[in-house]
């Protein structure tokens, strides 16, 4: 059973109701480190919360499309034993109408997909997952830094940083403060 919910529209501030689960996408460029690892982290996180969410990860680019995520990406998740089960795949404009959130990585992919979005309604569904961690306010970093070509200490520091803003988005979908376009020009 769906229960109605209403929706704050991050940028616009508009609210809708809606019901069903609340869809979500992360996104960054390859869609086999960062995001792969932003979805597992937060569908488990989601689920000891009891959250009524959809979640896919993507990527901007296509070089990766049905490939497993990496294996720095599955070897730190195993780790963890958080269950990594996803093949590569490419955000696309249309994506955007089958989705309620769209949680980039890094600014990088916060401007690749708002130049992908084909509208307004679409361009504020993206955030950026660094701006739910609990130390934002201190530390200003907003985005989670590809491991892609480092050594497997930079997918553990990956899985640092994203574990605590999952919890934050969990947070925030949980007070229904989903909100705040990521900012493009900050880079940190």
């Amino acid at each position: 059973m769906h229960i109605a919910r209403a929706v704050a529209l991050p940028l616009s501030g508009r609210c809708v109701v809606q019901t069903g689960p609340m869809r979500i996408v992360f996104v960054c460029l390859g869609n086999i480190c960062r995001s792969p690892a932003a979805e597992a982290i937060f569908a488990a996180q989601a689920q000891q919360a009891g959250l009524d969410v959809e979640i896919e990860s993507a990527g901007t680019g296509s070089w990766h499309i049905g490939e497993q995520p990496h294996q720095g990406t599955r070897q730190e998740a195993r780790s963890r034993d958080i269950a990594v089960d996803h093949l590569g795949q490419q955000f696309t404009s249309s994506d955007f109408g089958r989705f309620d959130v769209v949680v980039a990585m890094d600014s990088s992919n916060v401007s690749d997909l708002l130049d992908l979005a084909p509208d307004r309604e679409s361009r504020d569904k993206v955030v950026r997952m660094g701006q739910f961690a609990p130390d934002v306010q201190r530390t200003g970093v907003l985005d989670v830094p590809d491991p892609y070509g480092k050594p497997q200490q930079a997918f553990s520091a990956m899985f640092d940083q994203l574990e605590p803003a999952a919890a934050g988005l969990v947070a925030a979908i949980q007070n229904g403060s989903v909100a705040g376009r990521a900012s493009v020009g900050d880079d940190r």
